[in-house]
């Protein structure tokens, strides 16, 4: 048997589909974010990225940075093991009392990656629950998805944000069954946020269980950077609260939050937590120290609000088809994928910046989109030489504008697409 051809076949398919990625090697650069090196076909040049999850750029504050630095020059690099064998390095004890905090619970856990922290609570939880409904919203994050299905559970998918839906299957199951409703707060490809409150009304009225992943809202939302529950003062009335260290906070791990006996459960059954090495002190002291500086300045959020309604308003201004979001995320649709990819090329190569093109499974067909994430460090100068970017490719490529927009140029005056390397898919 070819076991090669098979693999390559798979790898085949996705090219021919224009999923296939290629990752751009870039060297982000201390003190000049957003600004970063991009390495090709033996050539560095100096790029904008348009696209981080470092939302806010406090992977690269002083604070941070020298947290880092302090502990690793104390500790060193790594944690030497599980927390069963090598035991509890001081700093995470310290992050995951500032985590619980941060949300209003009674304990908090860390895991290694958002993804890993979603599948394992997830899993576990529902395994303990007797004959546990999960319920979870269509357009849940991957990791979420590999939790349902790991847990072994029988599941029922309510479509997006729709309360009545989710209703209707609560109203089946019945008060007495063990329920637990999953669902993100913002979600990171349209932007959209959950309606949390009626949510947690139908969790009460129906006896269930509510888990809320956080990612791309805490440190974003909230006086304290709690997310969308501490802003709208509902943390209280979610059972598990969910986040990452890799986004607004700049660091790297995952996290969930809530009562002690959730939370000591998890420890104890979730193999994704017993079996993984801890994260290393000095990862664990950076997260600290962003958490505690986003609990007192407001600076970051603010600076970042206001410059990502300004994207919007100047990409919007100029006919480019961006997507109504109440958000952070500022999604920009092509509807094609080969376009999308071509657009991402052109913009890096011929413009220097970078923004990742976002396909299908990611979205579904037909939505591909360019997602941008303004932060604090874009200023009113980057956002202008974006739109005279987008505006350029838009009519290179023959890409369509809003409605009311500009008009596309004929299929025949397309140009050319260039061949660099392309990132996401």
């Amino acid at each position: 048997m070819n076991y090669q051809r098979f693999f390559e076949d798979a790898i085949d398919q996705l090219h021919a589909e224009r999923r296939y990625r290629v990752f751009a090697d870039l060297e982000r650069i201390v003190g000049q974010f957003p600004r970063a090196l991009w390495r090709a076909n033996g050539r560095t040049q100096e790029i904008t990225v348009w696209c981080s999850n470092d939302y806010l750029g406090m992977g690269q504050h002083p604070d941070v940075v020298a947290a880092m630095q302090q502990a690793a020059g104390g500790m060193g690099t790594g944690a030497g093991g599980t927390r069963n064998i090598s035991g509890t390095s001081n700093p995470l004890v310290q992050l995951e009392t500032e985590l619980a905090d941060l949300h209003g619970k009674e304990a908090g856990l860390v895991f290694t990656s958002g993804f890993i922290s979603n599948e394992a609570a997830i899993s576990t939880i529902a395994r303990l629950l007797p004959n546990c409904l999960i319920i979870s919203d269509e357009l849940n994050h991957a990791s979420m998805i590999e939790g349902v299905r790991r847990s072994g559970a029988e599941k029922k998918i309510f479509r997006h944000n729709d309360v009545t839906h989710l209703e209707s299957i609560l109203q089946t199951a019945g008060r007495e069954r063990a329920k637990l409703i999953v669902f993100e707060s913002v979600y990171s490809m349209d932007g959209d946020i959950a309606p949390i409150a009626q949510i947690a009304d139908l969790a009460d009225k129906y006896n269930a269980m509510t888990y809320i992943d956080e990612v791309h809202a805490v440190g974003m939302y909230g006086p304290h950077g709690g997310g969308i529950t501490e802003r709208e003062g509902l943390a209280h009335r979610i059972d598990v609260i969910e986040g990452t260290l890799a986004k607004a906070f700049g660091t790297l791990g995952g996290y969930i939050t809530g009562t002690q006996s959730v939370i000591d459960a998890v420890r104890s059954y979730a193999p994704g937590f017993i079996f993984t090495t801890a994260l290393p002190p000095a990862v664990a002291a950076a997260a600290t120290a962003a958490i505690r500086h986003l609990k007192a300045s407001q600076v970051e959020r603010e600076a970042q609000q206001r410059q990502a309604r300004r994207t919007k308003d100047v990409l919007a201004g100029a006919g480019l088809p961006v997507m109504d979001t109440p958000t952070h995320i500022v999604p920009v649709l092509v509807g094609d994928p080969e376009l999308c990819k071509m657009a991402s090329d052109r913009l890096l190569g011929v413009h220097g910046i970078y923004i990742q093109p976002i396909n299908y499974p990611t979205v579904p067909r037909g939505t591909e989109r360019l997602r941008i994430t303004p932060s604090p460090f874009h200023t009113d100068a980057l956002i202008a030489e974006l739109q005279a970017a987008l505006v350029e490719t838009w009519d290179a490529l023959g890409i369509p504008y809003a409605a009311a927009g500009r008009p596309a140029v004929a299929e025949s005056e397309r140009i050319i697409p260039l061949l660099v390397p392309t990132s996401g898919g």
